[in-house]
Order: C-alpha cells, then sequence, then structure tokens
C-alpha cells in the first residue's frame, strides 16, 4: 500500500468483526476506529458486544467508551470524530482499521455526507417530547402520515433516523430521501473494505450464543440500572429495548431472551442486506 489506507472491516453483528480487526491492527501496527453508533456510550458495555478490556489493552480503540447516552450522537459528528482521528493515525502509521456494523457511519466516512437544510429548532423540540411522552408507535404513525417516501424506503428501524426524517419533513415540506444525492466526496486517502460473511445458521447460531453469553455476564442488570432513560435514543437498541419490557411485565425472562435473538437475527440480515448494496 503505497499511499495511506484505512481498511475498513463491515459486516453484520456477530460475524467476527472485532477479533478479525485486532488481528489485522497488530499486523500493521496501527490502530482502530470503532464505526459502532452504541459502543461509543460509556454506560452501555454489554448489550453491545463492546470489545474486552484484554481486546483493548492489544490495540487502541478510538469511538469506544467516548460519549454518554445524554449525549447527542450523529452520522455528521461521527464524520468529523472519524476524519480527525484517521488523519491522528495517519501522522505514524499508513494504515488505520475502521471496524464495525454502523452502514451509515461508516458511509459518511468513506463518502461524506449531503448537506441537509437546517431544521426548525421548535418542531424538533416538539418531536422529540412528543416521541419521549408516546414512544416507537407514535413515531411510525406520523413518518407514515407525513412522509410515505421515507416511510418505504427509510431506516423505519431506527428512532434516530426516523426523529431526523420526521423533523426535516415538518421544517422543509421535503423528505429527507429527497436531499441525498449520488455525489460521493474524494477522500485524500485509500478505503479498502473488507466484508465478512458467514453462512447464515453459523451466524445465526454466534447471535443465539452470544445473546446466552451476555445474560450470564450480566445484561439484565445493566438493563435494569437504565430503565430510568429507557426512553432515550442511546436505548432504542436491541437487547435492552426487550429487557425493559420484561421490567414492565410485558415479558416473561425467557419471552424476553427469545425476542432478543430473534430481532438481533433480524438486525443481522438487514446488515447484510445494506452492506451488500452499499459495496455493490
Amino acid at each position: 500500500m503505497n499511499k495511506k489506507t484505512c481498511i475498513i472491516i463491515s459486516g453484520p453483528t456477530a460475524v467476527g468483526k472485532t477479533s478479525y480487526g485486532i488481528d489485522l491492527a497488530l499486523k500493521y501496527n496501527t490502530q482502530i476506529i470503532s464505526a459502532d453508533s452504541r459502543q461509543c456510550f460509556k454506560e452501555l458495555t454489554i448489550g453491545v458486544a463492546k470489545p474486552s478490556k484484554e481486546q483493548l489493552e492489544k490495540v487502541k480503540h478510538y469511538f469506544i467508551d467516548t460519549h454518554s447516552i445524554h449525549e447527542e450522537m450523529n452520522v455528521k459528528m461521527f464524520e468529523e470524530y472519524a476524519l480527525n482521528t484517521v488523519n491522528e493515525i495517519f501522522k505514524k502509521n499508513d494504515v488505520a482499521i475502521m471496524v464495525g456494523g454502523t452502514g451509515m457511519y461508516i458511509k459518511a466516512f468513506a463518502e461524506g455526507l449531503d448537506e441537509i437544510p437546517q431544521v426548525d429548532e421548535t418542531i424538533r423540540k416538539k418531536v422529540n417530547e412528543d416521541y419521549l411522552i408516546h414512544g416507537i408507535e407514535w413515531l411510525t404513525t406520523e413518518i407514515k402520515l407525513h412522509d410515505t417516501h421515507f416511510f418505504s424506503k427509510g431506516e423505519m428501524q431506527n428512532p434516530q433516523r426516523m426523529l431526523r426524517a420526521l423533523e426535516v419533513k415538518l421544517s422543509t415540506g421535503k423528505s429527507i430521501l429527497d436531499f441525498h444525492s449520488q455525489r460521493k466526496i474524494k477522500r485524500e486517502f485509500e478505503i479498502k473494505n473488507i466484508l465478512l460473511e458467514l453462512p447464515r445458521e453459523q451466524l445465526y447460531e454466534n447471535i443465539n450464543k452470544r445473546v446466552d453469553k451476555m445474560m450470564e455476564s450480566g445484561l439484565l442488570k445493566e438493563a435494569e440500572s437504565l430503565l430510568p432513560f429507557k426512553n432515550l435514543n442511546a436505548l432504542q437498541t436491541v437487547g435492552y429495548k426487550e429487557l425493559f419490557e420484561y421490567f414492565e411485565g410485558k415479558f416473561s425472562l425467557e419471552k424476553a431472551i427469545e425476542e432478543i435473538k430473534k430481532n438481533t437475527r433480524h438486525y443481522a440480515k438487514r446488515q447484510m442486506t445494506w452492506f451488500k448494496k452499499y459495496l455493490s
């Protein structure tokens, strides 16, 4: 590799990205930038499958435990953070590694973001307040009512993206998808993409075993400590949502664990669909 190069390792949850990334970072004697939209939150550990203490001691990771669930974090902020970080790494290394499963974060880092018009702060505040009061069902209904384009084509499993879409639609009269273009920024460094895959049966087995291990490691206690903050965007996350419903008496614990496994499998499937389309 003659130019400065960032190797991006992507793929679905439980495919083995963390170990692969660490092996690669050791090979190139370099450091890793996490591209996971939840591992940056210091209050979340077991449920977001953070690298272990031993793994973090082997290789320096950026964007792990850098923010609080009470702080805003979005794609634009990640793009700026990751570009600053990769340039720091390039001061001492020719190669940097990025590891993660948050597709929009990776896309923003590699290609840049489209400019979205300023959102009316009054609308933003009202939308977020209504969401905290009425929950995901309300948000889904509002998007279906106001932005059918996003409802049919957007990330309707991601509350943060959904909130942003509703804010933009109510502020501008246009769908956020209408502002997306095919314009790609050419970065000053090379990007090499590695997409990790496994046969579906093996991936699903990995997911089921990981969830069992998370429960053995104390996920229930971690989720219970976060129950007062369950409406925050950071906690609209598989692994926590289901346990919150258990605490509220909607599920038995056994049912909650099965729901975590099922929803994680669905999430992994969506991740693979997204990455294959993005990298095609």
